[in-house]
């Protein structure tokens, strides 16, 4: 996205090697693994610090991601958002091509990247866009977003958005705390547009 990217700190959270884990992390690693996301990545691997955490959180993220009733470009879209408040590489290296798999507009994912309101894309996505950008930057919603969100979308798509963007909120304050660093030649996010 741009060569001047400041280097990457050091992780300070890294994998724990297998014969370190405890019982209980072993029965965590298990689980996740046997589930949609095949192992552990990202900000499961510092989560592992607390392995009935981890796996609790990831049971809401698994629900979340694999099966919200919010569409898949929706659920991608609100991610990547989310990355880019938290200025969190890895989230958005792992969730950039995910979301263009989705059905997300490359235009829609490169502003979303510089922290810019999409243009492209159905109306939806500028809903959603709007809906997440005001709780993030007003901690509250207005009526008028609330509103149209919930024309256009309905009460439990709504709520799925907001907890999508929470839940990841959340996985993105643990991964800046770790510094887990984005997967291995994937995008890092670009230097904010500034208005």
């Amino acid at each position: 996205m741009t060569d001047r990217l400041p280097p990457l700190p050091p992780d300070l959270l890294p994998p724990l090697a297998d014969a370190a884990l405890s019982d209980a992390q072993r029965a965590a690693v298990a689980r996740i693994a046997a589930g949609p996301r095949g192992g552990l990545v990202g900000p499961f691997v510092p989560l592992l610090r607390s392995p009935e955490l981890m796996t609790r959180l990831q049971l809401v993220g698994e629900y979340l991601r694999f099966d919200s009733v919010l569409d898949d470009d929706l659920v991608e879209l609100v991610i990547l958002y989310v990355a880019r408040a938290w200025d969190q590489d890895f989230e958005f290296g792992y969730h950039h091509p995910l979301a263009l798999r989705a059905g997300l507009p490359p235009a829609v994912v490169e502003a979303v990247a510089r922290g810019v309101r999409p243009t492209a894309g159905r109306p939806e996505v500028g809903l959603v866009y709007d809906l997440v950008d005001e709780l993030h930057t007003t901690r509250q919603v207005s009526d008028p977003v609330y509103t149209a969100a919930v024309a256009a979308l309905g009460e439990v798509r709504v709520v799925e958005a907001v907890a999508t963007a929470g839940y990841y909120t959340t996985l993105a304050m643990t991964m800046n705390a770790a510094r887990t660093p984005p997967p291995d030649g994937a995008p890092r996010l670009p230097a904010r547009e500034v208005a």
